[in-house]
């Protein structure tokens, strides 16, 4: 059987993890607003988070991959269902690379529908996360398809390839082909 092209190496599966987990994590409070109880989003965050740090083997990750999501329905405001699914989707990074995009794409969804009177949001939040990645990430990112491109996985015929999330994972790549990524890899990734 054929690997996916979305779905990366481990060690690049490990640096977007981490990178997905920053994206996601930036609109928490979004989620956090509406049901402060509820630590599901946090917690897939943090599983992300331990994938990317070695702690979670890729079996473990991608087993657990559906476990701890938030059900549609469960909160009500569009930006905080849109915070949850960019935490969703950073948890399966582990499976698959191509889910970094989900994370990032959700997290702008998110900002700007947290702001629907200040459009710049959308852009201000792509903007970060074009300058929150080392240049491995940028590297790892450049390596998944365009959305589209390729039927299997997330970045094929499924939500991220339709209305904002598509225009939004465009831009991402579009800003990828372009970018200069001269951040400092982390300690210990170098």
């Amino acid at each position: 059987m054929a690997r996916s092209p979305q779905t990366l190496s481990e060690d690049d599966r490990r640096l977007l993890a981490a990178w997905a987990a920053d994206c996601a994590e930036r609109v928490l409070y979004l989620f956090e607003a509406e049901a402060p109880e509820d630590d599901r989003p946090r917690a897939l965050i943090a599983r992300a988070r331990a994938y990317a740090r070695g702690e979670m083997a890729t079996a473990e990750g991608i087993r657990r991959r559906f476990t701890g999501g938030v059900g549609a329905g469960e909160v009500k405001s569009p930006a905080a269902v849109a915070a949850a699914r960019a935490a969703g989707q950073a948890a399966g990074v582990c499976h698959m690379g191509a889910h970094a995009l989900g994370a990032a794409a959700y997290a702008v969804r998110a900002a700007g529908l947290a702001e629907p009177s200040r459009p710049e949001a959308v852009d201000d939040e792509i903007r970060w996360q074009l300058g929150h990645m080392s240049t491995s990430v940028g590297a790892a990112l450049r390596a998944l398809p365009p959305v589209g491109e390729n039927g299997s996985g997330p970045l094929g015929p499924g939500l991220l390839n339709t209305g904002q999330l598509r225009t939004i994972v465009c831009t991402l790549q579009s800003g990828l082909a372009r970018a200069d990524l001269r951040r400092p890899e982390p300690l210990g990734q170098v």
